[in-house]
């Protein structure tokens, strides 16, 4: 079991020093043994204050992490089991209304076994209460980065921690819905774990502790600080453009083509990855997504990688997308797939659904949307992520309705006749800033600056 820190303990983990300062909020006066009359409530409401020395299981305060400063919402599991009831409720209440009105980030420190059950029913609402808190702050276009710390489970799980824009969590910690008394006697106890929830796409990264801080600081920096656009990368591969449809097909496919990896990292100073779909998936293969620091300020990326994107590839870039969209930050796209995963598996986790979100996600996006085609761009799985009017395309790729050998094979052609086709479908990136699908070829001579 890892080590338990108190809602202080965390605070000073986090905090920069000296910073932080912690938020009156309004208290109720209790009823007698509270609101249900639970015989001897009282009792253990007063035990639990000795023990801790706070007055309810949540500590809500301002402080800078990292130089950004933000609202800070640290649970005490000291404290009877981190439970919320009506009280804290207030507490949670007060923290996201003053986030709002002074315009801050919202960071809940999670450590919960859920609601209270000597309030009953009451207690339980507190959860309707919190999530509409979250909601308001979202729309306002505030930022929520949630921690989870052991452990974090039932309502607090499902409200505070998994409702965050971003989840960190702290290696080791239980985390999941069902706490370890009520689960399954026979369920698998490594499914309730922080690892297992980022494996699942339900989380984005276990940082240690002696890392949160900076971590944390990074994740506020960069959401609190977008640019004004993503201005196309610079080409990083070879500036001649192909002379034939299947010159650009091979070079698109070529292992020594520079892929995502290496553009991403020319491209920013620090960046920092999102993880998941949040519906089980992840596809760290097909898809890289996060946000980066350019020139000091924030843009939002998704990359493809080079492989067949899997739906779970899909839907983390439409979460990665509406998330930069609400935060008024600029995306970045990489388009660079032979096309959408189209084996029975991909069918089965809804691979058209999830195209479905990018198309739509981009479509709706209001902040500017930048895209660079740098290999493959292999029919509607490679257009979901390029913005309309705004994709650019580097020498050494190529854009298609559909690959050529597909192609072929439909219009039942020899193979001898795939190279031919490709040249019929006008694929090449100077034959694509011809038709206007791109605006233009980046590094190569006569075209348009992006």
């Amino acid at each position: 079991m890892p080590e338990r820190l108190s809602a202080r303990e965390i605070l000073t983990l986090v905090a920069d020093e000296g910073t932080f300062g912690e938020l009156p909020g309004r208290i109720r006066t209790p009823k007698a043994d509270g609101p249900l009359g639970w015989q001897g409530y009282d009792a253990s409401r007063a035990r639990a204050t000795g023990r801790t020395g706070e007055e309810e299981s949540v500590v809500c305060g301002t402080a800078s992490v990292g130089g950004t400063r933000a609202v800070l919402i640290a649970f005490e599991f000291g404290f009877l089991g981190g439970s919320l009831g009506e009280r804290t409720g207030d507490r949670l209440e007060a923290a996201y209304r003053h986030a709002r009105a002074h315009r801050l980030p919202v960071v809940p420190l999670v450590a919960t076994g859920g609601s209270r059950m000597q309030e009953g029913m009451l207690a339980l609402t507190q959860l309707q209460r919190v999530a509409r808190e979250s909601a308001l702050t979202r729309e306002s276009g505030l930022p929520q980065i949630a921690v989870l710390r052991d452990p974090t489970t039932g309502g607090g799980w499902a409200t505070l921690g998994a409702g965050a824009d971003v989840i960190l969590a702290l290696p080791g910690a239980q985390v999941g819905f069902a706490g370890s008394r009520v689960r399954p006697p026979d369920a698998d106890p490594s499914a309730y774990t922080a690892q297992a929830q980022v494996a699942a796409g339900s989380a984005d990264a276990v940082v240690r502790p002696e890392e949160l801080r900076e971590t944390l600081g990074w994740w506020l920096r960069l959401l609190t600080t977008p640019a004004q656009e993503a201005p196309a990368p610079h080409a990083l591969g070879t500036l001649v453009l192909p002379a034939t449809g299947w010159e650009a097909v091979r070079r698109a496919r070529s292992p020594e083509r520079p892929r995502a990896q290496a553009y991403l990292d020319a491209y920013f100073t620090r960046r920092l990855s999102l993880s998941g779909d949040r519906c089980g998936g992840r596809d760290p293969d097909g898809m890289l997504c996060g946000f980066g620091e350019r020139d000091g300020r924030a843009v939002a990326y998704a990359a493809q990688t080079g492989a067949a994107t899997r739906p779970a590839g899909y839907r983390t870039a439409a979460r990665l997308i509406r998330l930069a969209d609400r935060l008024d930050l600029p995306v970045l796209t990489l388009v660079d797939t032979p096309g959408a995963a189209n084996d029975a598996e991909a069918e089965r986790q809804g691979a058209g659904a999830a195209i479905a979100e990018v198309f739509g996600a981009v479509a709706a996006a209001r902040v500017p949307i930048t895209t660079l085609v740098i290999g493959e761009g292999g029919s509607g799985g490679a257009l979901a992520l390029a913005a309309p009017g705004n994709t650019w395309a580097t020498p050494d790729s190529y854009f298609s309705v559909i690959a050529p050998e597909l192609a072929a094979a439909i219009l039942k052609r020899p193979p001898e006749e795939v190279e031919a086709t490709a040249g019929q479908l006008r694929i090449r990136p100077q034959d694509l800033v011809e038709l206007g699908v791109v605006r233009g070829i980046v590094g190569a001579p006569d075209q348009p600056r992006p």
